[in-house]
């Protein structure tokens, strides 16, 4: 039973092919500027990994592309072999609270619900459009990053803005990053072995959110009417004063949309350190008396920070805090930054542990120190198994 899970994004399309008897990765790679000059695809199967330079003009060629070279490769015998395709789709609304078969309407209402994901729904769509077009006979499923958050209470998504604004369009808090929360907290139970608990999750990329779950369930998170909000990220500027909007659209003369534009592709920690959105490039630099990167580093510290002990006081303590994703997973300096600013909650971690170069291979690490109050995690995230999981559920009981 074959499973492939669909991640786009605005020029790109990354992809795992699942056996979902052992749910192994058979194979998984990614195609790059798409719709750009010097486009490829790399596919990593069989401990091997290969690389082309490839003309990807557009969506539909990149999907022929790789349906035929999973045949080429071996990788598959026939079509026949992928019983569903699931597609990670960023915005739902509050039309969608769960995975669903898609449809020629669920990808009108995908397509409809872009001004809640303006980088990530059009492109959702427009894929699903091509794999249709590909694999006619094959199911696909929509996965939402926002349902996970569907649980949070009206006082912790809506904001303090006319109530009509909710009643006529919807402005409300919807959260990202679901994907990602589901498969921790399935994997921080078995760590905690219970299924009462407090905890914060860091999902610190490129694109970043925390979230504040109890039993399972989202109780509040950092992102949210638009991936924009929240902490600082590589090319968002997180949370600011609206004003600013208007304030710029004066100064440079410029429309709301440009304006926005820059804030979600200009800012951040490119934006702070005019050097680059990746966190590795400005650490780098930190050492040679940059200080521009410097400020970015503590800044983007005391976001994250920031977040973590207002949700701390939410949930009135915390059994664990964990921390995942490209970041979360792979700089230690970031996770010792900011638990050392949290030391006044007694929250601790052992720096070996911390700095351990071993691979995580998918495991959970505990790194807090056994006085720390709080548990403190290292956990890597698997979206596209959870998106897996959904397809196979719901494509095999239509």
């Amino acid at each position: 039973m074959k499973i492939i899970a669909i991640n786009a994004g605005s020029s790109s399309l990354k992809f795992r092919l699942f056996d979902m008897v052992t749910e192994n990765v058979i194979a998984s790679g990614y195609f790059e500027r798409i719709g750009i000059d010097g486009s490829f695809y790399t596919i990593k199967y069989n401990n091997e990994s290969i690389r082309e330079e490839v003309d990807l003009p557009d969506i539909i060629t990149t999907v022929r592309i790789l349906i035929d070279k999973l045949i080429a490769l071996e990788i598959i015998e026939s079509l026949d072999e992928i019983k569903g395709i699931g597609h990670r789709v960023v915005s739902g609304g509050e039309k969608y609270k769960e995975s669903v078969l898609v449809t020629d309407e669920v990808i009108e209402n995908i397509e409809n619900l872009k001004d809640f994901a303006p980088l990530h729904n059009p492109k959702a769509a427009q894929v699903m459009r091509a794999f249709e077009k590909v694999l006619p006979n094959t199911p696909m499923v929509a996965i939402f990053d926002t349902t996970f958050h569907q649980d949070m209470k009206k006082e912790n998504y809506l904001y303090s803005v006319p109530y009509r604004w909710y009643e006529n369009y919807g402005v409300r808090k919807y959260g990202a990053h679901g994907t990602s929360y589901r498969y921790i907290v399935s994997e921080l139970e078995k760590e905690l072995n219970k299924n009462h608990y407090k905890a914060i999750v860091c999902h610190l990329g490129s694109g970043a959110s925390i979230c504040a779950i109890e039993d399972g369930k989202s109780v509040d998170t950092s992102m949210g009417f638009t991936p924009v909000s929240g902490i600082m990220m590589g090319t968002r500027s997180g949370d600011v004063d609206p004003s600013i909007i208007t304030y710029i659209m004066e100064k440079e003369g410029k429309n709301a949309l440009e304006v926005l534009d820059d804030l979600n592709n200009e800012s951040g920690m490119l934006g702070l350190s005019e050097v680059s959105p990746d966190l590795r490039d400005i650490e780098k630099l930190i050492p040679e008396g940059n200080e521009r990167c410097k400020l970015t580093f503590e800044i983007y510290l005391r976001k994250i920070v920031t977040y973590i002990a207002q949700y701390y006081v939410l949930l009135g303590g915390v059994d664990a805090i964990v921390f995942t994703a490209g970041i979360g997973e792979n700089r230690p300096t970031v996770r010792a930054g900011v638990i050392e600013k949290l030391a006044c909650l007694g929250i601790k971690i052992d720096a070996a542990k911390n700095e351990d170069e071993m691979p995580l291979n998918g495991k959970a690490r505990k790194i807090s120190t056994d006085d720390s109050k709080s548990l403190v995690y290292v956990i890597p995230t698997n979206e596209e198994l959870v998106m897996a999981r959904d397809t196979l559920r719901i494509a095999t009981n239509r």
